[in-house]
């Protein structure tokens, strides 16, 4: 194991993430490789997270949350993917599922919905994007209209979200649905219940990595919701969405470092253990070097996303930097889990080691949650309109 020196806020937050270690190396490392190659999707194991109060760490502990920083919760996310990259990132949506709630819902809906969102009794869904609107929200088709008239009349939802982690396994679904044609000034969100009638599921993505964590549809045929099931303000959905991501995009920046880390591990071991011409190849060179580069590229990166999270924990803006995190921190997983295929030569290449996995799930880690060149555009954008 390569070690990975922390600096903590608290002694109760080092515990915390020793803890989510354990967890990693003895509860997520002996199955992930059986589960991934069966698709298999691991609800037991989002179950025994929660119970451990691992689902809910950034969110107030009055409504169930872990009450923990932002830098503190990041580092929990890091050492799942670790262990379990499709596990993390199911942590992550999670996560993201609940903060419409969590920072926009009235008290009573808190009251009603929070609570069960953080207990680790439920599993979310973000459906955000469609199969024409990615990375451009505005173009959002799904329509959330009123049946009559009223500020108490019901919607009904028509329309289809694509590429949505825990699709029918989630017990309720974030949803963002157009509410008036006015661009993105147009959009709402709602909380939609898995057992509304009308929504229904297509077959499940068939994809390169991650394939314990289920994507697919999400099909609202008619579904009809009480206006209570809106989160915040008509129209205010766009402004709710990009919020939600500039977190999601530290979790992922958190899961991508986590699975970059676990493969400089099993690089480094083999590279140390492997012997050609009467000694390791770690003792080559040219491969110490390439280890020295991967080494490089996940400090860099997780010095990145911890930057932004105290950057956000201390109410400051963040936007920039956790744009800039969530690229810096997924190129390094591709780059590295590329060169941990190099360092194991044709056992890279095989199923017997997992390296060939950790390649193949880190390549969308630069796809979801705005791709990298959005990322990149986010980033021009505030710089110019800081020298502006």
């Amino acid at each position: 194991m390569v070690p990975v020196t922390r600096v903590f806020p608290t002694e109760e937050a080092e515990d915390l993430i020793a803890l989510v270690r354990e967890i990693a190396d003895e509860q997520l490392l002996p199955q992930v490789d059986a589960a991934e190659a069966q698709a298999r999707f691991p609800r037991e194991v989002f179950t025994m997270l929660g119970e451990t109060g691992l689902l809910s760490l950034p969110y107030p502990e009055n409504f169930g949350g872990g009450a923990q920083p932002y830098e503190v919760y990041l580092q929990a996310v890091e050492e799942i993917a670790r262990g379990w990259m499709s596990v993390a990132v199911g942590v992550s949506v999670h996560s993201l599922t609940a903060f419409p709630m969590a920072t926009f819902g009235t008290a009573e809906q808190q009251e009603d919905w929070l609570h069960g969102m953080l207990s680790g009794d439920q599993l979310g869904a973000y459906c955000l994007s469609e199969p024409q609107a990615g990375s451009d929200v505005a173009s959002i088709r799904t329509r959330a209209v009123r049946d009559g008239g009223g500020d108490d009349a019901d919607y009904v939802i028509m329309g289809t979200k694509s590429w949505i982690s825990h699709a029918g396994h989630a017990d309720y679904y974030t949803l963002f649905a157009r509410t008036s044609d006015d661009g993105g000034r147009g959009l709402s969100c709602f909380h939609v219940p898995a057992d509304a009638q009308g929504l229904t599921f297509a077959e499940p993505e068939r994809k390169m990595g991650l394939h314990c964590d289920t994507v697919g549809e999400v099909i609202f045929d008619s579904v009809r919701l009480a206006a209570r099931h809106r989160i915040g303000e008509e129209g205010q959905g766009m402004s709710i969405a990009l919020a939600a991501l500039e977190a999601g995009r530290l979790g992922i920046a958190a899961a991508a470092t986590g699975l970059a880390q676990r493969a400089l591990e099993v690089s480094t071991a083999y590279a140390a253990e492997r012997e050609q011409f009467g000694r390791p190849i770690a003792s080559n060179q040219g491969l110490a070097f390439l280890l020295a580069d991967m080494g490089a590229a996940v400090g860099s990166a997780r010095a990145a996303y911890l930057h932004a999270a105290r950057l956000k924990d201390a109410g400051l803006p963040h936007t920039q930097e956790a744009s800039i995190a969530k690229l810096v921190a997924t190129d390094a997983a591709m780059k590295v889990t590329t060169d941990a295929v190099q360092v194991l030569g044709g056992y890279g290449y095989t199923t017997d080691f997992p390296v060939e996995r950790f390649m193949r799930e880190a390549k969308v880690t630069q796809i979801f949650e705005g791709t990298n060149q959005i990322q990149r555009l986010v980033i021009s954008r505030q710089l110019l309109a800081h020298r502006a």
